[in-house]
């Protein structure tokens, strides 16, 4: 059992293909990075700031290790947030960087604030406040130089493969960096005698993580509730969709953030006497060029026939097998058998063509077609042809 068990769960591992390879074998590598660089430097600081009776050291090693926290739950959602889209998530797995983002931002806030508060309570008793020692200066120096190498390296990788979670953890190591930098200067001031400098720097690193996390977690949390792109982004993507062949007008434009991409919904306006293959054929013509030339994961185009953006002429019109029994009911007589009706549903009314078999009378229904469209609720104009279409 356990061999089968074992064998199971490999075969899911060895099944398991990022939507993204390059994506996420990038994020997973700087990923690994951090989690090491953040290791260290948590231990170094934590215990240097212990030892060396520096508070605003042991802030720093403290968000050290919530990066490192959060490097874990960056592999995760890299992880998961690759999978291809199944039944339960027909738009993919992406969001789950976001819930990630959202779950980080929100842990470095009570972080931040918890150091805060830590930092101001000391403050109340400026005599115990001791005098640190000099090795502390020198692992804030080197815990800055660490930090501000490893934002350089991950920001890189994250504009590469345009990865937004990546680009976050990237600001979470040059937060650190300026964090260090602030600790750098409380340090100092206190062994040059302010003592209370050092429990001000921890104060301001507090601040720093409070703040950085409050932003991550406003912005995960806007994308989770939908917030459209950008007015510059929206505006560009309107212009693609004006630019394709055969689109005559544009309405009810949408977007929201996935992740890294979007998703747009759109309602173009096409010829309403055109052939239903020719509209299809020109929406997804408008999908590919919205896709080709932004970063959207997917475009639903839905295809109209005039602007019905203010309100739905056309909702209370019957449906079309109403329609052919008040038709043959106002003509007092059946269409001919084999009549193909083509109806154009605008403005509130229906234009109809009515395609006969070559042995009907066609001026004589065309007569009493017209004489119909005179009054009728329905029908503004009918057109009877005989039907050459091939058979």
């Amino acid at each position: 059992m356990k061999n089968h068990t074992h064998a199971h769960s490999h075969d899911k591992a060895a099944a398991f293909e990022p939507a993204h390879p390059e994506r996420f074998a990038a994020a997973r590598k700087s990923t690994w990075v951090s989690i090491f660089i953040n290791l260290m430097l948590s231990i170094v600081q934590v215990l240097a700031g212990f030892f060396g009776k520096s508070q605003s050291l042991m802030a720093d090693g403290l968000h050290s290790f919530a990066d490192l926290l959060s490097d874990v739950l960056v592999l995760f959602a890299n992880r998961h947030g690759n999978k291809h889209a199944d039944a339960n998530h027909p738009y993919g797995h992406a969001r789950i960087e976001t819930a990630a983002s959202l779950i980080l931002g929100t842990s470095l806030s009570v972080l931040g604030i918890v150091l805060l508060v830590a930092a101001g309570s000391r403050l109340q008793h400026p005599e115990h406040v001791q005098a640190v020692h000099p090795i502390t200066l020198w692992v804030a120096i080197f815990a800055l130089a660490a930090k501000e190498g490893m934002f350089r390296y991950m920001l890189a990788v994250a504009k590469r493969v345009r990865s937004q979670m990546l680009v976050a953890n990237a600001w979470h190591a040059r937060s650190d960096a300026a964090s260090s930098l602030v600790v750098i200067v409380g340090i100092s001031g206190n062994l040059l005698g302010y003592t209370f400098l050092d429990l001000i720097a921890a104060a301001v690193v507090g601040v720093m993580i409070a703040y950085m996390g409050f932003q991550f977690a406003r912005d995960a949390l806007l994308e989770l509730v939908d917030t459209g792109l950008e007015p510059e982004e929206v505006r560009s993507i309107r212009n693609t969709l004006k630019s394709v062949p055969g689109v005559l007008g544009l309405h009810e434009l949408r977007t929201r953030k996935m992740a890294d991409n979007a998703l747009v919904d759109a309602h173009i306006m096409v010829d309403p006497y055109i052939s239903v293959s020719e509209g299809h054929y020109i929406a997804e013509a408008a999908r590919a060029a919205v896709l080709k030339s932004h970063h959207v994961m997917d475009a639903m185009i839905h295809i109209d026939p005039e602007d019905d953006v203010q309100s739905k002429p056309n909702a209370h019109t019957p449906q079309r097998h109403l329609l052919l029994v008040h038709l043959q009911k106002r003509l007092g007589q059946e269409l001919p058998a084999d009549t193909r009706v083509v109806m154009h549903y605008l403005s509130g009314k229906i234009e109809a063509e009515l395609l006969l078999p070559a042995s009907a009378d066609a001026c004589d229904l065309q007569a009493k077609c017209d004489a119909i469209t005179k009054d009728d609720p329905y029908f503004k104009h009918i057109v009877v042809f005989h039907d050459v279409a091939p058979k």
